[in-house]
């Protein structure tokens, strides 16, 4: 975790270089921001490298005069009142919502572009907000750095090998004294913050203790017709397991079993009804994409499943998932297969002679 209160520079050690290093290790962050001390330049351009731009007046803050807490800030207006994030598409995974409010004093503004692809919005400021830089004192402001929604409070960015980072706009919102302070809307009644649940949150997914995906068994073989289920509703033989040649035609299952981690424990993935785990079955392109359907649980994972025919092609195919979402780690699993021709003694036999032949003879 990066806290950036206390300092004008990180020093040789913590370059931005090697701090994308460290996400390309596998390495996860957390970055807090806040406007008493200046953002050190390598800070700024660790966060251009991925596509988060920062207000260059470095002590900017976001500035809200309908949403704001009445009771810490009621002169500047500088502490946001933020109900808890929602996610508006329904194949994301909510991982940060919540019916509380969340305070953020004295935000720094971050700006997306438009050519992150990895980068995602946690939390965004309302439509009445602005930045505002504390040193200028002036009662219009004039071409702020955003406006409205185009401010980003919290933002996050999972790399294509997993690793994680977080960028958290108000390092204040994340001391003990935010966590379950009674703040007051402009038009509302006293509340609770629920900072402290949002911080877990935050951290939680910023560290791989939520929204992780782990891979188990691997399994494919040639569809079995009438075999009886075994207690757990597999109807996998052991012994015929991932065969590595197959005949064109072949009528085969291939099964996948995912687990996700959630704080402490691993648990059964459960996909809402608009989201699926697609296999491809490719050589070269894909001849097939089918739905992965979940088959049965067990109390730690979901095995996924789906029956098919191979192509009538032979050579070198692989059967892969790749399946990526936001706020989930990446599921990439490949397998290869080699597919045959029939063998000479597979072909229907050459004594299957038609009534009409005969009568010729």
């Amino acid at each position: 975790m990066l806290s950036l209160i206390c300092t004008t520079g990180l020093g040789p050690a913590l370059a931005p270089k090697l701090l994308l290093q460290f996400i390309n290790h596998g390495g996860n962050i957390l970055l807090t921001l806040g406007n008493v001390y200046p953002i050190p330049s390598a800070i700024s351009s660790l966060l251009l490298e991925l596509d988060i731009h920062l207000p260059p007046d470095r002590t900017t803050v976001v500035v809200d005069h309908m949403n704001h807490d009445t009771l810490s800030s009621s002169d500047q207006h500088d502490v946001l009142l933020m109900p808890q994030p929602s996610i508006t598409r329904r194949d994301v995974r909510s991982f940060f919502g919540g019916d509380g409010v969340i305070a953020f004093p004295r935000a720094v503004a971050q700006a997306l572009g438009n050519h992150g692809q990895l980068l995602t919005r946690i939390l965004q400021a309302k439509g009445t907000a602005y930045t505002y830089n504390t040193k200028e004192e002036a009662d219009v402001v004039e071409n702020p750095f955003a406006v409205g929604e185009q401010i980003t409070l919290v933002s996050a960015m999972q790399a294509r090998n997993s690793a994680r980072l977080t960028v958290f706009g108000s390092v204040e919102a994340l001391e003990d004294s935010w966590f379950d302070r009674e703040v007051r809307a402009f038009d509302g009644p006293a509340l609770k913050t629920a900072n402290r649940d949002f911080a877990k949150q935050v951290s939680g997914w910023t560290f791989h203790e939520i929204g992780v995906l782990k891979v188990g068994r691997v399994e494919h073989q040639l569809s079995t017709v009438g075999h009886p289920e075994s207690s757990n509703g597999n109807l996998f033989q052991p012994e015929l397991l991932n065969p590595t040649i197959y005949r064109i035609k072949n009528d085969v299952t291939f099964q996948l079993e995912i687990s996700e981690y959630y704080f402490d424990h691993f648990a059964p993935l459960i996909l809402s009804d608009t989201d699926a785990i697609q296999l491809e079955t490719t050589m070269l392109t894909p001849f097939y994409r089918l739905n992965l359907l979940p088959a049965f649980q067990t109390q730690n994972s979901t095995f996924f499943s789906s029956a098919f025919k191979l192509p009538d092609q032979h050579g070198i195919f692989r059967f892969q998932v790749n399946y990526k979402r936001p706020f989930l780690t990446n599921v990439d699993v490949k397998r290869e297969v080699t597919v045959r021709h029939f063998a000479h003694d597979e072909w229907p036999r050459s004594w299957q002679i038609s009534a009409g032949n005969l009568a010729l003879v």
